[in-house]
């Protein structure tokens, strides 16, 4: 096959609008025409194409994904500014709903953090962050929101970020075929209103942030409302930070 030939055509049938993007990438990643084979048929299957490769650029960084997993979005990179312009050098950051973890690895590379932790409830997502924090000294754990955390963390997080789910459930049938279907639904579906997740966040994040701690979440332009109220509900203010390139938005809250 080459990359200006059948590799090409079969991935456009299977409906890869950047078909030729996709066929040099696959192509880079395969060591043997029975490889290639085996990573075509996957992607010509439906499977996400970031885990078909095993890794997503993000942040200008390859970050290894699992299939299974959530594949971090683009418009999350304005999560990691907003954190980033907040955090203080030597602080303690904390990512919860952290996926694979991409957005602790590019913080721990980023900033001068003295301590990094993700946690997630997943423990396919929880191997792989374990694998992308690894080279910036971040610590793992598996569980629900902060019945994950050790409990010496309880009002010591200077940052605390979260891309937790957002989607309401009504919308997830909506969703395209490769997040329906290849990513979990706990990822994704964020309940009747889509806050559910980030309620629970917001109520308990003042006892676990330190005086001067900020928590971010990414939400939607549509549920941002939502969770602004939900973060005022927890006893924090609140603002949104918005960028309109990435159709991104996050909401930052800190102590009263």
């Amino acid at each position: 096959m080459t990359v200006d030939g059948d590799l090409v055509a079969r991935l456009r049938a299977a409906g890869c609008v950047f078909a030729g993007d996709e066929a040099r990438l696959l192509l880079g990643e395969a060591a043997s025409p029975s490889e290639l084979a085996a990573l075509l048929a996957r992607r010509e299957s439906g499977e996400p194409l970031e885990q078909v490769l095993g890794w997503v650029e993000f942040c200008g960084r390859r970050v290894h994904v699992a299939p299974g997993v959530f594949v971090p979005r683009r418009r999350t990179e304005w999560l990691v500014s907003c954190a980033a312009a907040v955090t203080p050098a030597g602080a303690v950051l904390v990512e919860l709903c952290c996926g694979v973890g991409a957005v602790a690895r590019v913080l721990g590379e980023a900033t001068r953090c003295r301590e990094l932790h993700a946690a997630d409830i997943d423990p396919i997502a929880v191997a792989c962050a374990k694998r992308n924090l690894d080279s910036v000294g971040g610590e793992v754990w598996c569980g629900d929101l902060y019945d994950a955390l050790p409990g010496r963390l309880r009002g010591r997080i200077d940052v605390l970020v979260a891309n937790a789910p957002y989607v309401p459930s009504s919308d997830v049938s909506s969703m395209p075929r490769e997040a329906r279907e290849h990513e979990p639904l706990h990822a994704l579906d964020g309940g009747s209103d889509g806050v559910d997740v980030q309620r629970r966040i917001a109520s308990a994040a003042g006892d676990w942030l330190s005086p001067r701690g900020h928590l971010l979440v990414e939400t939607s332009g549509r549920q941002g409302p939502l969770t602004v109220a939900a973060f005022r509900a927890g006893g924090l203010a609140a603002r949104v930070e918005r960028d309109e390139e990435l159709d991104a938005t996050v909401v930052i809250g800190s102590h009263l």
